[in-house]
């Protein structure tokens, strides 16, 4: 009868902390949806003050009213019907990357969090590559030559750059003797891998501005030759939608990329990394032109993948000796 009521008040403790655990990663979420409005506002005053002029200044209180407005102003236009597309898959492909990008922030190490698993790598892993239908559908179901061209592009890209970010990864896992984000922090109490392994830290950063499209690697998106990329067609709420998508991939790697080099602690600095790391990404759009295609396909495949399995290698041979 005890063994009984232990077993029960175990089952109804983990519902409790499951059902905590979830109103977390909720409440999370619509912070980040918040988070991606302001961060559009930043990316405007950052790129004007750039630009040397003053951007968005006259909603309500100078201007940071600004991404509500514009969240009104998309939800109030005409949706586009297309005649020649796919209908289906045009309509669902928006909805299916912003919840690639809002599951993808389940393997954020929390401090009360239920959801933390070992393998938080591979989910990580899988999500990105899952993102890539959602680009590889929007084009094809447009029937546009332009988006159908932007979509290519990308697809290539990111499969490109998912190899070496991985392996990058595996890198800074390899030192924590894990596949999981919560354990990196008890690794780098004592020295960060940011300055540990310069290197692989200055590849890193590359390689993930090419895998979400931001500039200058922004060729999903090349204004000057495809007009606007993959999302051409969209209009509305689906458009706002696709935006949404982008920035919250955005600020999960600013974050993911403050984990990987600084550990989880949850202090001060580590949120300003992830301050500096977004800004970084603004920076980046503001100073430097578009790269060229075929270069950017060089670098990953001629430059950064022998040299980051070269690294990987070695690391391996450390770890085995002092083993």
């Amino acid at each position: 009868m005890n063994n009984f009521i232990k077993i029960k008040f175990k089952l109804k403790l983990n519902v409790y902390m499951m059902f905590f655990s979830l109103m977390m990663f909720f409440f999370m979420i619509m912070m980040i949806l918040v988070g991606v409005a302001f961060l559009t506002l930043f990316e405007r005053k950052i790129l004007s003050y750039i630009q040397f002029r003053k951007g968005p200044n006259k909603m309500l209180f100078m201007g940071n009213f600004q991404p509500f407005s514009d969240a009104i102003k998309l939800m109030t236009k005409e949706f586009t019907m297309l005649i020649f597309g796919n209908y289906f898959i045009f309509l669902i492909v928006p909805f299916m990357s912003l919840t690639i990008s809002m599951l993808i922030w389940l393997v954020s190490p929390m401090m009360f969090n239920n959801l933390d698993f070992n393998m938080s790598a591979m989910f990580f892993l899988c999500c990105v590559a899952l993102g890539i239908y959602s680009l590889m559908g929007s084009g094809w179901s447009s029937n546009s030559k332009y988006s159908y061209l932007g979509s290519i592009r990308s697809v290539a890209q990111s499969i490109s750059y998912e190899v070496s970010l991985a392996l990058i990864m595996m890198n800074y896992l390899l030192l924590s003797l894990s596949l999981g984000f919560n354990f990196l922090n008890e690794y780098q109490l004592g020295f960060w891998f940011l300055f540990l392994m310069i290197p692989i830290s200055m590849m890193w950063m590359l390689s993930f501005l090419a895998e979400i499209n931001r500039s200058p690697f922004d060729f999903s998106e090349g204004e000057s030759e495809l007009v606007s990329g993959f999302n051409i067609e969209y209009s509305s709420m689906q458009f706002g939608v696709i935006f949404m998508s982008e920035y919250m991939m955005m600020m999960f790697m600013s974050y993911l990329t403050s984990i990987l080099m600084l550990g989880n602690n949850f202090s001060m600095k580590f949120y300003l990394m992830v301050f500096l790391m977004n800004l970084f990404i603004l920076w980046v759009r503001g100073s430097f032109p578009r790269f060229r295609y075929d270069y950017l396909m060089e670098l990953c495949w001629k430059i950064f993948l022998p040299l980051i399995l070269f690294i990987l290698i070695f690391i391996n041979m450390i770890i085995i000796y002092f083993k």
